[in-house]
């Protein structure tokens, strides 16, 4: 009996996180597994070949390319690509104003056909540089992984009725490509409009975040391991935090087995699922005293760029409400003191909340930006003895775009699209024909006043003898119109 108990217990826990992960309908959801004429299912979600729907993108030199002797666990979408060698674009119609979830798959498979060392190439979404100069991997990444698959996600807002995703190969001898594309309409709470701007001067508001387009940098599970998409209601991947966190002596891991309490009005588990808010680090008192730890993560940016940073918290560890206090530094500067967790839930313990904060990369506590922004949470001056001094659970870093419009250096569509090969070749050609039309009309203008000086000015004498002759008359005139 209690073997069928156990196995029920975990065939409805396992239907209860299957349907967390499929609770979420978008109004907007384009899954294109490019370069295939098959469909793919990738955790649990079909990818439609783009083969099968033509209408969906426009070039005249594409071709389809199948991965030769892929990985055993490769997932489908990646054996497939569609490569371009010249400009090309998708084209997807929404239904619904808002932000948009972009997400772009690149894997450099082993093929004879094409050398991939040709691949660069510029990618822009509804006029945002998304990518410049990418060759389907991250130049900075020495990991072992260096050149398996590439997914980068945008954060757009869309009120035009339509997503244009371009790909344009930086020169005449390179080529794009791309393995797979999603176009979702997000949840309307994922982005507040207004958060916390931080600085060496202090904090204040900063407002019109909703309409800002975004690029998700990191996503982090704090004390967790990696939750997949299919964990995840907006099909999201969070990766553990070790190999960003700086600062450890004296903090913990704790799990939360029981359920974590969603609130009408807060954070939802579009927002951030089960799995990040069950986990998490802290540091708590010891032998009765306050700790006096920070725990601090490091994680690696570019630099130019103001980003948006998310911080979500759950007090799953206090034993009761009204005990937690802390404070939480952006950059080693003092971004929110004295943070009340349960004033913040509504006095509801496992309840998550989250804290927008915006802060430019260089607007750090030491003298020079050095390409890392740093979040650190550690006891206040109301922290309580024999407590939790401290918690995390989730940290979220989204790059803004500069003034260009651009998430990848000083450049705008407009130039990419001016100095895009097929396009400056055309001008070229454009260029020449007009310059021979205008020799043509000069060597013709030329030809017609040649014409009328010799014939055109011709009169008659007034002294010239009459000619009654009908005859005579009409062969003169006919010679005349012949010369002419």
């Amino acid at each position: 009996m209690a073997i069928r108990i156990g196995g029920f217990l975990l065939l409805f826990s396992a239907f209860f996180a299957f349907s967390v992960a499929i609770s979420f309908s978008p109004a907007d959801e384009y899954l294109v597994d490019c370069g295939s004429v098959v469909d793919s299912t990738v955790d649990n979600r079909r990818f439609i070949g783009d083969d099968s729907n033509v209408k969906l993108f426009s070039s005249e030199g594409s071709i389809t390319l199948q991965s030769e002797n892929p990985a055993p666990n490769l997932p489908q979408i990646y054996k497939t690509a569609r490569v371009f060698t010249r400009q090309a674009k998708y084209e997807f119609n929404v239904a619904e104003k808002g932000t948009h979830m972009v997400r772009l798959h690149f894997h450099r498979s082993n093929s004879s056909r094409i050398d991939f060392s040709d691949a660069q190439f510029h990618v822009t979404v509804n006029g945002y540089v998304v990518l410049s100069n990418f060759s389907g991997h991250d130049d900075d990444d020495d990991s072992s992984a260096h050149f398996g698959p590439r997914v980068r996600e945008f954060l757009i807002w869309v009120d035009v009725g339509i997503v244009v995703i371009r790909f344009v190969p930086s020169k005449d001898s390179n080529f794009a490509f791309v393995n797979a594309i999603e176009v979702i309409s997000a949840p309307k709470n994922l982005i507040a409009d207004v958060a916390t701007s931080v600085s060496n001067d202090g904090t204040e508001q900063s407002s019109g975040l909703v309409k800002q387009a975004l690029e998700v940098v990191y996503r982090v599970n704090v004390g967790g391991e990696k939750v997949t998409p299919f964990n995840d209601t907006l099909w999201r991947t969070w990766v553990p935090d070790e190999r960003f966190l700086e600062v450890a002596d004296g903090s913990e891991k704790v799990y939360f087995s029981g359920r974590i309490k969603y609130r009408l009005g807060g954070a939802t588990r579009e927002v951030g699922p089960d799995n990040v808010y069950n986990t998490a680090r802290l540091v708590k008192s010891i032998n009765g005293n306050v700790s006096r730890v920070n725990m601090t993560w490091e994680l690696p940016v570019s630099s130019g760029y103001k980003y948006l940073i998310r911080l979500h918290f759950c007090d799953i560890a206090s034993m009761s409400i009204g005990m937690l206090f802390f404070n939480i530094y952006i950059n080693g500067n003092l971004a929110y003191q004295d943070l009340d967790i349960s004033d913040a839930t509504n006095y509801v313990l496992a309840s998550p909340y989250y804290i927008d904060f915006v802060v430019d990369d260089e607007s750090s506590a030491s003298s020079s930006s050095s390409g890392l922004i740093s979040v650190s949470v550690g006891p206040s001056s109301k922290s309580v003895e024999h407590a939790v001094d401290a918690i995390l659970n989730g940290i979220e870093i989204m790059k803004m775009n500069n003034t260009m419009g651009s998430f990848d250096g000083f450049v705008s569509t407009e130039m990419i699209l001016n100095r895009c090969p097929n396009r400056r070749n055309l001008s070229l050609f454009m260029s020449m024909v007009a310059f021979m039309c205008i020799l043509m009309s000069v060597y013709i203008v030329i030809q017609r006043r040649k014409a009328k000086d010799g014939f055109g000015w011709l009169r008659l004498s007034d002294n010239a003898p009459e000619d009654n002759n009908p005859k005579t008359a009409d062969r003169v005139g006919s010679e005349f119109a012949v010369k002419l």
